[in-house]
């Protein structure tokens, strides 16, 4: 069936993905997920985040986001663990080879556009033709933003967040622009895929405020919204727009107590707990052979690492007194909260309750480190201590001074002839062992 409501990009028929523009982790439909709609005589395409991040040639989210005219009981026949996570998300969704697929069921007569609240996320991609459809005219800012500007090139073009105070669902347009934020818009004002300032992002927060309130989004919508900001480059941005709206203090309290604890300026001149946790983020690099694009271990553990300090006590000369075990627990209850596996809650704590070793490393004995470093979470937590000691304007030297007591045990636990700690040992003892 012809789909009437899409305008194709050219008048050439359709642009398709452009050669050399599209690494293979974008847009990674599974071949079962595809081949069984197709075989089913149904459509499918990649829809809203899922297809611009196809067209851009850039690595897609853990979750891929698709449209078709199949109902919800051909879903139910063609795959196995079909789930429905809630229609504020997705008529039903599956796993498979490691992501969820969220499910839009289309109307065969209607083809509504009913659950987008950002005009820029109608994008889509035919699976089959691989054309890319843009029913509200955003390709102007999607070129710009994959390809650069031209030189003299005038056409004007329509900001993302066109629309956005117009839409029906308050919660809804908050969590897809803070997404849209977090994903492509950069802090340079002269790039076409330049960010609102934080002017700007409070006049969206309030133009949000002003729309009309929807239900509440369930716990697996949350885990996807926050698992896909902190996957993006810029998750900050997408956070101060929640903030700012009041979206984190009403869903995420964990979070938004952060900004109301002071740091001091000797040691953390970049503000309170909420604008140094933001700042670490800028320092992470991507991760290597992951579905997702960032760490996502690394990055909760960055977002939650001093989850405690406003729990925590002044005691003496520490104001923060054991504030990394109260946010080890503070980063389970909220992990657990909104539904994340057990394994990686487990991990995430543990980093949190030991983000503050790395700096004491070269000091303590191994007693006290030999079964921290022993475990294979530790070069996660050596990234968190980087990221997090880069955030607040002391320099690396702490960092490296800490990589080589690391690099010094790792090669004296490989030397036979030496213990741990780096003592050569004696020809009695190695005929005693």
């Amino acid at each position: 069936m012809a789909d009437m409501r899409a305008a194709v990009l050219f008048d050439t028929g359709g642009e398709k993905e452009p050669p050399g523009k599209t690494p293979a982790s974008a847009g990674p439909l599974a071949a079962g997920v595809r081949d069984a709609l197709l075989s089913g005589g149904f459509t499918v395409r990649l829809r809203g985040f899922s297809a611009i991040d196809r067209y851009l040639g850039r690595d897609s989210l853990p979750f891929v986001f698709l449209e078709t005219d199949a109902a919800l009981s051909d879903l139910a026949r063609l795959f196995e663990g079909l789930r429905f996570p809630g229609a504020a998300l997705a008529d039903a969704a599956v796993e498979q080879e490691g992501r969820d697929y969220f499910f839009h069921c289309l109307d065969r007569d209607s083809r509504d556009d009913r659950d987008f609240a950002c005009k820029l996320l109608r994008f889509t991609q035919d699976w089959k033709t691989g054309r890319f459809y843009d029913p509200v005219g955003f390709y102007p800012f999607l070129r710009r933003l994959r390809d650069g500007e031209k030189a003299g090139e005038k056409t004007p073009v329509p900001p993302w967040w066109e629309g956005f105070d117009q839409a029906e669902n308050r919660l809804q347009a908050l969590m897809e622009g803070a997404l849209i934020l977090a994903r492509y818009c950069s802090g340079d004002e002269d790039s076409p895929s330049s960010c609102p300032k934080s002017r700007e992002i409070g006049e969206l927060a309030a133009a949000a405020g002003k729309l009309p309130p929807a239900p509440s989004p369930g716990a697996e919508e949350l885990r996807v919204l926050l698992t896909a900001l902190l996957d993006s480059p810029r998750p900050a941005l997408g956070l101060e727009l929640l903030k700012a709206s009041g979206f984190i203090g009403e869903f995420w309290p964990e979070l938004a107590i952060l900004d109301d604890v002071d740091h001091s300026k000797e040691f953390h001149p970049e503000g309170n707990v909420w604008r140094h946790t933001m700042e670490t983020f800028r320092y992470r690099k991507p991760a290597a052979g992951s579905p997702a694009a960032y760490e996502t271990r690394l990055s909760l553990a960055l977002l939650l690492h001093d989850a405690g300090k406003p729990l925590a006590a002044s005691s003496g000369n520490h104001r923060f007194e054991a504030h990394a075990e109260l946010g080890a627990q503070q980063a389970r209850r909220f992990l657990d909260r909104l539904g994340f596996s057990a394994a990686l809650v487990r991990d995430v704590a543990w980093l949190v309750r030991n983000h503050m070793l790395p700096a004491a490393l070269p000091r303590l004995p191994l007693s006290r480190t030999r079964e921290i470093m022993e475990s294979p979470l530790f070069p996660l937590l050596m990234e968190l201590y980087r990221c997090d000691e880069s955030s607040s304007f002391k320099g690396l030297d702490g960092y490296y001074e800490s990589s080589a007591a690391y690099h010094a045990y790792l090669k004296h636990r490989r030397n036979p002839y030496r213990t741990a700690e780096g003592r050569k040992i004696s020809r009695r003892e190695l005929l005693n062992r």
